[in-house]
């Protein structure tokens, strides 16, 4: 009866992993149901939900080189032209490119993605139900994955249990072990079947009324037209919607290459 054991196993690994989902769906509608209703997303709001801190400082950096203020090298460095921020992401920004007006793009970008103005940001938009809180972030998708590999070691148990040699003989009246297994294994794709169904999709940043929001807003598929489109496609996209050759390799160049450019 060495199966039964592994029965149980299974068990325990569906039951922990299908709690764990249930409850973070749980919290994630509890998000939903204080979100505000009418609020309009600013261009840094959606590129939070979209994309996190990196999206924000992405898309700062991409604003400030469509209006030349900023020069943003297919080398990968960026020089300030005018020090001048219009608000406190541009201002997060200068100053994480130094007094010396120039520096490469990553540890620009990281800097001003821990500024405390995104910081800020990503607390008004908790506050109005439509971003994830800290320490929830990633909970659904993480729990999804949990009950993805739960539903796997059911299978690889359940094959076990089958393959032991003392259930090569069972009587007429006997439930088969597979049927044992399939019990927990349906458990596990029922709970990823309504996962799917309801809270899809297991965004990190954005809750369901934060991904709704960003559904109505405009997208360009090229990352061109009016500058507003342009950077609403930034923002929701990343820096794969840039249409500018040079400007999309200032994002992507490696880092061994010193090379600058002033």
């Amino acid at each position: 009866m060495f199966w039964v054991l592994l029965l149980l196993l299974a068990w325990a690994a569906a039951g922990t992993s299908c709690t764990r989902l249930c409850l973070a769906a749980v919290r994630t509608a509890a998000v939903d149901a204080k979100a505000a209703r009418d609020h309009g997303l600013t261009l840094y709001e959606a590129a939070f939900l979209s994309g996190g801190p990196a999206r924000v400082a992405e898309l700062t950096l991409v604003s400030m080189a469509r209006q030349r203020r900023l020069l943003l090298a297919h080398t990968g460095w960026a020089t300030v032209v005018d020090p001048r921020g219009h608000d406190e992401m541009e201002r997060s920004v200068i100053g994480a490119i130094g007094p010396d007006g120039q520096s490469r793009i990553a540890p620009v970008r990281a800097s001003a993605a821990a500024a405390d103005s995104v910081r800020r940001l990503a607390d008004r938009l908790v506050a109005a139900g439509l971003a994830v809180p800290d320490g929830e972030r990633g909970t659904v998708a993480s729990a999804v994955r949990q009950v993805q590999a739960a539903a796997a070691a059911v299978l690889v148990l359940g094959a076990v249990a089958l393959l032991l040699p003392s259930q090569a003989q069972t009587s007429e009246y006997e439930v088969p072990v597979a049927v044992w297994f399939a019990l927990p294994l349906t458990l596990t794709l029922s709970c990823l079947a309504i996962a799917r169904i309801e809270v899809h999709p297991y965004s990190r940043w954005a809750s369901p009324a934060g991904q709704r929001l960003l559904g109505t807003l405009t997208r360009h598929p090229d990352g061109t037209g009016d500058d507003r489109t342009y950077l609403t496609s930034v923002a929701v996209r990343g820096i794969r919607a840039i249409g500018e050759p040079d400007l999309r390799a200032a994002f992507t160049h490696r880092e061994g290459n010193p090379e600058r450019r002033g």
